[in-house]
């Protein structure tokens, strides 16, 4: 269990400053990308848009250590309870929220910092009511509707994401979310592992709904990372990746909370969807004043008309000022240009 618990915390540190670099990169590109008009019809970013931003160097350190939180959070997969090392592992959101600070430029209010504490603390009663770890044996045909699920999110979820444009973030943050928790199901139940069995791990459809779901699952977290809130878009991700696998682990795969705690089992599910509904409702971009002055450009242009007497009068008029770090906070999809 220590082993476990001490994996599920390594993993949480790797996602959540993966998460950051990630919304680095991603913001950094969007502001290059919007010259270019790199958004679909409907407001969000475009394929070729989102595979710039994967090209950032925070972007690519962002990645790996999502690899590695990967690698660490299956093998606690396979050594706690799903809804423990689950929750455990989206813990990462106090990571990605004290990160950003530092690395976003973001002022958290109080409300985040309480609707985060509430959220943690959630994760703490669920957590609290682990009991032991069931067994990963299921039927094929259980492995199948997995893989078919992970298809239907994913692809489905893509194209919603893709026709609701700006508005889509907590939906692509969710549906990520959901798409790491099916990854988290077929890690548990993949078969070929324990003995290895390199024929039956090839033949097991949930080694490919792990595949989907996680390929899925990261372009979505990006889409949501370049069109909304990091703290919101990983709020709606920790409610996706903990409440249904948690789920599935009880009801399907024998995962079981402590004689006499079901209790806390509900009151953490409660709190945990309700404080990370509050967090992404307070981590929305207008509650940060990210929202750019529409004068800039304008300003500029008559500034550089009037050939006014002073140049640093001109500067001020214009906004031509080096770029401060409350300007990467995040903002709507296309950022003003």
């Amino acid at each position: 269990m220590l082993i476990g618990l001490l994996t599920a915390v390594a993993a949480s540190i790797c996602y959540g400053t993966g998460s950051v670099l990630q919304a680095v990169g991603s913001r950094k590109s969007a502001r290059r990308e919007a010259v270019a008009a790199g958004v679909t019809q409907h407001g969000g970013p475009n394929l070729s848009s989102t595979a710039k931003a994967a090209m950032t160097w925070e972007f690519i350190v962002g990645t790996i250590l999502d690899f590695v939180g990967f690698g660490l959070g299956a093998l606690a997969a396979r050594l706690l309870p799903l809804f423990l090392s689950q929750t455990v592992i989206s813990a990462n959101l106090v990571i990605t929220a004290v990160l950003s600070v530092r690395l976003l430029g973001i002022r958290l209010t109080r409300a985040e910092w309480t609707s985060i504490g509430v959220v943690c603390s959630a994760l703490v009663l669920l957590a609290s009511a682990a009991g032991p770890e069931g067994g990963g044996h299921t039927p094929i045909a259980t492995h199948w509707w997995l893989l078919v699920i992970s298809v239907l999110l994913m692809v489905g979820g893509t194209v919603v994401v893709r026709l609701l444009g700006a508005r889509a973030a907590i939906l692509a943050g969710l549906l990520s979310g959901l798409g790491f928790g099916a990854l988290g199901v077929g890690v548990r139940v993949l078969n070929g592992i324990d003995p290895f069995d390199l024929g039956a791990l090839l033949s097991d459809p949930a080694l490919y709904a792990i595949l989907v779901a996680g390929i899925g699952g990261m372009y979505l977290h990006t889409v949501a990372l370049q069109i909304g809130s990091v703290n919101g878009a990983t709020a709606a991700l920790v409610v996706g990746e903990t409440v249904l696998p948690g789920m599935i682990g009880v009801l399907w795969l024998g995962d079981s909370s402590r004689a006499g705690f079901a209790w806390m089992a509900i009151l953490g599910f409660v709190l945990a969807v309700a404080g990370a509904v509050a967090v992404a409702w307070f981590g929305a971009p207008e509650a940060h004043g990210a929202e750019p002055e529409p004068e800039s450009e304008s300003g500029s242009e008559s500034g550089s008309e009037s050939g006014s007497e002073s140049e640093s009068e001109s500067e001020s008029e214009s906004g031509s000022q080096e770029p401060r770090p409350e300007e990467l906070t995040p903002v709507p999809w296309p950022p003003a240009h």
